[in-house]
Formats: C-alpha cells, structure tokens, sequence
C-alpha cells in the first residue's frame, strides 16, 4: 500500500536556519491520510512537474557509507559530534583532519548503489519530458554526482571540498592523500594516536597570496547553512509538486521540516525507508522505491530490497 499524507491546517513557526526565507514554514499541525496504490502513485508521478527527492545517510547505506550516528558510530573513541564543530577544528585542527581524511579516503573506495541511479535515471527521464528533477542531499559522500544525477543541493557541504578558514574560497580536492602528510593516518581504531601533524602540513588555501589553513567545505554543529544553498534549496521547494523521501531519519533540522511544510500546501510526500522514521505513519510508502526503481528499468537483486515485497 502506498500512503500519501496531506497537512490539514495551519499554525506554524518559521525555521531558525530559513530566517532568509518567510516561505519556509515547519507546520505542526495534525495529518489527513490517504491511501493509494501504485497505478495511482505512477498517475501522481507522471503528473508531476517538479519534484524534490531529499536524500540522507540511508541512501548511501548500502555502499557502504559509515554514519558515524548510533551508540556504535565512533571514530576511535570519539563521537561524531565531538569532532564536527569549530570549536575542535580550532583546538586541534590536525585531529580533525585526520577523521575526515579517514571519511574520505573510505569514500574513494565506494560506489553508487541502485538509489543513487534510480534517483539519477528519474531525473533524465523528466528532463527528455522537459520537467524537472531537484536532489536535495544531506549526505556529503558525492555518490550522487558519480551516479550522473546533476546540479546537486548539498545542504550540509561536500567531503571532496575545502574551504579557506582566512579568505573562505572553496576548492574541489579528490586527492588521495588530501596532503601527504595524512598519508596512512586517520585509522578508526580506539588506540590509535594522534598523528599530531603541523598546520603547516595541514590542507592549505590555494589562492595566490593566501595559502592559509584549510578546513573541510561541510556543515558542523552550530553553524549555519550556507546562504546560497539555502536559496536553491528554497527554489525548488517553492516550485515543487511532488516530494520524495529517501533513506532520511527526518531529525534533523531544517530539512526535517521541508515534509511538513509541503505537505501544508498539499504537496504529495512519500518516504523510502527500511527502517522505521518520526515520519512513518506520517508519510508512508511501502515498496514504493522498488516500484520507482522499476519504473527506472533497474532489477531489484539486494535481498534487503527482495524481503520488502
């Protein structure tokens, strides 16, 4: 059974990260279900002219990505948390770089799953139809772009980018190692030291005349998300007329809030997901993404995907 959810009414309050923003609203209000089956999701599918697929950990699960969430989710005996934020750039920038060499360099070792180009297939076929496919990620592993998908939102930055800390200029680095010096290190194990490298030897500008030390193009804790991907993301929910979630817990802020607000406006919402989300039983789809991904000409062969029918 495939079930679509519609917001009924009104009140809500305006996300703290989309105060650029007065369209984005996170609704907290109760919900209408409907159900349908897959001639009629197919129906909504081909009606669409603007839909918005919201990605995150789940959909790069299955190659393999490590999350780094959960009671298990540790690097060396550290939480994820604990090393994605300023506050511990700043303190030992070596240590940090060392995790996300680590992310990185098992990054490099991945490819895309069957998710990564159904999602990327969907987008062709709607722009041979002349509509429109936005991806909206908050996976920072880029396996989107290697399946083909194009002009990916990535809400929380990209692993394969650094920023300048002095002068902010972004570059795209898919070295392996980001710099010689981080060459062997990063290894997860509880034991392991810190490498305690300079910042010297550190990832650097690249701008002529700068040169400065450079940190990772993501997101951390505490900060704001960019301005500009703020703005394309608002595009596209602006226009958008149909809503797919895909392998997203749906608790963090502010993409969590991007269901409710479309389903406000009567938007049709669906969730892929194997596990349990806060937004099943809101918005629920069973089998809908093996029937996407047939839709997109792909055999289904993982048994986690089989079990589901």
């Amino acid at each position: 059974m495939i079930v679509v959810r519609n917001l009924r009414t009104g009140a809500g309050q305006c996300s703290r990260a989309f105060k650029i923003s007065r369209n984005i609203i996170m609704a907290k209000s109760s919900f209408h279900t409907t159900s349908c089956n897959k001639a009629e999701f197919r129906d909504l599918l081909q009606k669409a002219k603007n839909v918005v697929v919201l990605t995150g950990a789940g959909a790069s699960a299955e190659s393999g990505i490590p999350t780094f969430r959960g009671s298990g989710g540790l690097w060396r005996t550290f939480r994820a948390q604990d090393l994605a934020t300023l506050e511990a750039f700043r303190r030992n920038p070596s240590l940090v770089w060392e995790f996300y060499s680590y992310r990185r360099e098992v990054v490099l070792t991945k490819q895309p799953n069957k998710a990564h180009y159904a999602i990327a297939e969907l987008q062709k076929k709607f722009g041979e139809q002349d509509r429109n496919v936005a991806v909206i990620t908050q996976n920072i592993d880029g396996l989107h772009q290697a399946a083909g998908t194009k002009e990916v939102i990535e809400l929380h930055g990209a692993l394969f980018k650094t920023r300048c800390t002095v002068c902010g200029h972004v570059t795209e680095n898919r070295n392996s190692p980001i710099v010689p010096a981080l060459a062997g290190k990063g290894a997860p194990d509880p034991d392991a030291q810190d490498a305690k490298i300079p910042e010297k030897d550190l990832p650097r500008c690249v701008q002529p005349n700068c040169g400065q030390l450079a940190r990772p193009h993501v997101v951390w804790f505490g900060e704001n998300l960019d301005y500009n991907v703020l703005k394309a993301t608002n595009n596209a929910l602006e226009k958008c007329d149909m809503c797919l979630l895909v392998g997203t817990s749906s608790v963090v802020y502010p993409a969590a809030g991007f269901a409710p607000m479309l389903a406000a406006r009567g938007v049709p919402v669906a969730e892929f997901n194997m596990e349990e989300t806060t937004c099943t039983g809101e918005f629920r789809c069973i089998n809908l993404f093996i029937y996407l991904m047939s839709l997109c000409h792909f055999s289904v062969k993982n048994p986690l995907l089989r079990n589901s029918f």
